[in-house]
Parts: structure tokens; sequence; C-alpha cells
């Protein structure tokens, strides 16, 4: 019988991987720099590695078949359990740099506590994407300064984007019934610690690019539990048409 609540941990770790990369990889051939084109593109195809192994992880949870490319383009949109804050489009590249960041900045502490788990597959995952983590949060923060402590316009960029995407930061630690199980069983963290350790990292990170967090902002939920923003609806319809149109194609 298939363990629930690990498959849907695996499920929302790939899906968050999967449709950030996504996004990032839309850049390709069109960023501001070439150094930045690049990087976006590696970050992109990382993310893209780290989805193959969580996928196929919840694949064999569940036992009836299915691969990670089966799990990738053959589910509707439903059935993704990405967290909404990595389907918000890309805007301009202040915006997705800032969204790179809120979403790493939860990544990385959550790969950390995940490197401990019970459970011998997602540590074994976990322990293979903290190393990637870990340059993209040094990454993604370094940029973030530097452009929040620039000149006005690009302050202004990436105030913009903070006040737009800081709404969909709650559901990264705000635990629900999966979450509250796995740490029950000690196949996740408390997503109180995660809390904590995320709260101090936008403190002293936006503080130093002297950019002011949105005050009392409404949090929106849902992502974990399938309820997606049309954003998705297009990105996967641009990801899974030549699956689809093509059913069976392989490589």
């Amino acid at each position: 019988m298939a363990d629930n609540s690990t498959m849907e941990l695996a499920l929302r770790m790939g899906d968050n991987c999967l449709i950030l990369a996504q996004g990032l990889g839309a850049w390709c051939g069109h960023a501001p720099a070439v150094e930045e084109d690049i990087a976006l593109a590696n970050t992109a195809l990382d993310l893209i590695g780290q989805t193959k192994l969580w996928l196929a992880y919840a694949g064999e949870i569940e036992g009836e078949g299915r691969s990670a490319d089966d799990l990738a383009f053959l589910r509707d949109v439903r059935e993704f359990r990405n967290c909404l804050l990595v389907e918000q489009p890309n805007g301009d590249y202040g915006r997705t740099l800032m969204r790179q960041f809120l979403f790493d900045a939860w990544h990385y502490p959550m790969l950390t506590a995940l490197t401990g788990s019970s459970d011998r597959g997602i540590a074994e995952i976990a322990e293979k994407s903290v190393k990637e983590a870990t340059y993209q949060i040094e990454r993604s923060r370094d940029l973030v300064i530097r452009l929040g402590d620039g000149d006005e316009t690009s302050r202004a960029h990436m105030q913009a984007a903070l006040d737009e995407l800081w709404r969909f930061t709650g559901e990264l630690t705000t635990p629900d019934a999966v979450d509250e199980e796995l740490a029950a069983k000690g196949a996740a963290p408390r997503l109180a610690r995660i809390e904590k350790l995320y709260t101090e990292q936008m403190r002293v990170t936006l503080d130093e690019a002297t950019l002011v967090i949105p005050d009392g902002a409404p949090m929106q939920q849902g992502g974990k539990a399938g309820f997606h923003s049309e954003t998705l609806g297009h990105l996967l319809s641009e990801m899974q048409w030549l699956q689809r149109a093509y059913p069976g194609l392989q490589w």
C-alpha cells in the first residue's frame, strides 16, 4: 500500500522544482546578459535533475508503474502540488530574481532538514539536492542585494517584485494535515522550524538590500492542495503538449 503522505511530499518537492525550472527556461536567449542567460539555464537544469529524482521516487512509492516523465507530462493541473510562488509569471528580470530568492530561502533549509528524514529515499534525494541549493541561495541572495541596494531604478523594480510576490510566501511554511503527519513520523521537519530560518534569512537579506517587507499582506494558499492560478494551466499546456500530442513518445 502506498505511503500517501510520503508520496505527497515527493510530489510537492518535485513539482516545485519542475514548475520553477520551466519558468526559468523561458529566459534562455532572452536574459539581459550572457552570463545571466547561462546562469538561469544552469539553475533550470539543476532543478530538472532534482525533479526527476523526486518524481521517480513518488512513482516508486505509488507502485502503479508511473515514471517521472509520466508524472511530469500526463497529470492535469489539479494534480500538481507545487506552491503558488513558483508558478507566478516571470515578469521582468527583477521579478524573476525575487521569485528565485524567495523560493531558495525556503528550499535550502527544507532540503537541509530533509537530509535527516526517517525515510531513506527522501534523505538520499535531499543529500544530492542540497549541494545545488547551496549555490542557488548564495547566487539569488547576492543579486537581490546588489539590485535592491543599487540605483533608484533597480531598487524600484525589486521592491515592486517583493510587493507582488510576498503574498505567496506564507504557503511555504504553513503546515497542513500532510505536513503534520510527515513531521510526526520524522519524514519531514516541522514547518515552524523552517519558518524561523526562513524569516531570519528574509530579514537579514532584505534589510541589506534596503527593501521593505510588505506589511499585513494577505497570504495566498492552495497550491499544495492542487488549487492553482490560471498561469499554471498555460505553463502546463506549453510544457506537456508534445507528449500529449504524441502519446508514448520517447527521446
